[in-house]
């Protein structure tokens, strides 16, 4: 008992560290739980790892946080899984909630942002970049190039939020019906229990049908977030077309430049990306006043988090099983075709407006090139953007 004791803590020493100094989006963060648990601590082997890391591609949420999240559970239960995802998102909505904070400040002193003129059209190069990186990663068939083409479109064209979990789901069973091209596996006992799946919508209908009684704002917050993380397939490239449509364009909770400003600085804060969400939930109950705005960041946190959390808890304990239906496999092609479609829509829904001016759609392309074909870190090309607008504000 006491070995094993120690054996979780020390798990969540190494969590708490990689909490603060893993930046880089969910690609670096695979790679640092791998040295890490697998190499380093043989947690388990890389095989299982890759597994666990497949699991959490293939459902709604934070791929890399469900991944750390379904390492806990591993290794110390339901507890020690709750504990890791504390740790691990932390440190990343403590610094979005203090961006959200003082642009809250700045927006209540009418300061102006004029000097982070080019932090946006960098935010969108940003967009751009990981639409092109996903969509290399995905799509390998002609099926995929249709899905991912009418996934853009509608992305593009219907401005609503519901748009985007229809879309994925669309696009999952137009691949299954390919399920005969995968080998079939006939030794099948899946056996299932239901408590966190029962919770995962028991939360997501709750939280909907108090928020639609009461129109309390912060409820209703958390039922936003909570339903995006219950669809988002993709991680956090998908995550942010999805909240530009809902809280920019559709409910307008806060304003373009705001958004895009916030998610450009998401590179500088450590761990999950879906922690920007606490600076929109800061930004969104700015008119009520601090505790209301730290409400706000933390009801944004957990929504977003909580749903990914429940949905790998309900996994995890028969995936081996599950992973052998050719349905489940043929679904992946589409849901990721999909989502690489919803990414590009959502570049496309910020490009448009940066249009009129051609010194920011070159500050876009510069900033995609850079990323593309050079390993530029992101956070100093924001650096370099936030010098740029206060030579470009003050001196020219």
């Amino acid at each position: 008992m006491i070995v094993q004791k120690i054996r979780h803590l020390i798990f969540l020493r190494d969590v708490a560290w990689l909490s603060i100094t893993a930046f880089g989006g969910p690609q670096v963060h695979i790679a640092m739980f791998l040295d890490l648990f697998v190499k380093k601590r043989g947690y388990l082997n890389e095989q299982e790892f890759l597994e666990f890391n497949a699991l959490c591609q293939v459902l709604p949420g934070p791929s890399s946080t469900q991944t750390i999240v379904a390492l806990g559970f591993k290794i110390g239960g339901a507890r020690l899984a709750y504990l890791t995802l504390l740790l691990w998102s932390l440190p990343g909505v403590l610094f979005m909630t203090i961006f959200g904070l003082i642009f809250s400040y700045m927006h209540e002193q009418k300061v102006s942002l004029a000097f982070m003129r080019f932090v946006q059209p960098i935010a969108v190069g940003f967009v751009c970049y990981a639409a092109v990186k996903l969509t290399r990663l995905v799509i390998d068939s002609r099926t995929g190039i249709v899905l991912m083409i009418l996934s853009t479109i509608a992305a593009y064209l219907l401005r609503s939020p519901w748009v985007f979990p229809l879309v994925v789901v669309l696009g999952g069973l137009v691949t299954a019906a390919n399920y005969h091209e995968h080998p079939e596996v006939h030794d099948k006992q899946l056996k299932i229990r239901w408590g966190n799946f029962i919770l995962f919508w028991g939360v997501l209908i709750a939280a909907a049908i108090i928020g639609n009684l009461t129109k309390w704002k912060w409820v209703l917050l958390f039922e936003n977030f909570y339903r995006n993380g219950s669809f988002i397939f993709g991680g956090g490239q998908v995550l942010i077309p999805v909240l530009l449509t809902e809280f920019v364009k559709y409910k307008g909770y806060l304003t373009e430049d705001e958004f895009l400003t916030g998610y450009a600085l998401s590179p500088f804060v450590p761990g999950p990306v879906f922690s920007f969400v606490a600076f929109i939930g800061v930004l969104t109950m700015r008119d009520c006043g601090t505790e209301w705005e730290l409400l706000g960041a933390l009801v944004a946190s957990a929504g977003i988090f909580l749903p990914g959390t429940f949905l790998i808890f309900f996994v995890i304990r028969f995936w081996d099983e599950l992973k052998k239906y050719r349905g489940i496999k043929a679904s992946l092609e589409g849901i990721h075709a999909a989502s690489s479609g919803l990414v590009i829509g959502g570049a496309l829904i910020l490009i448009v407006p940066l249009s009129a001016d051609w010194l920011n759609l070159l500050i876009v392309l510069l900033s995609f090139l850079i990323l593309q074909f050079t390993k530029f870190p992101q956070p100093l090309l924001i650096v370099v953007g936030i010098v740029g607008g206060v030579i470009y504000q003050y001196f020219l």
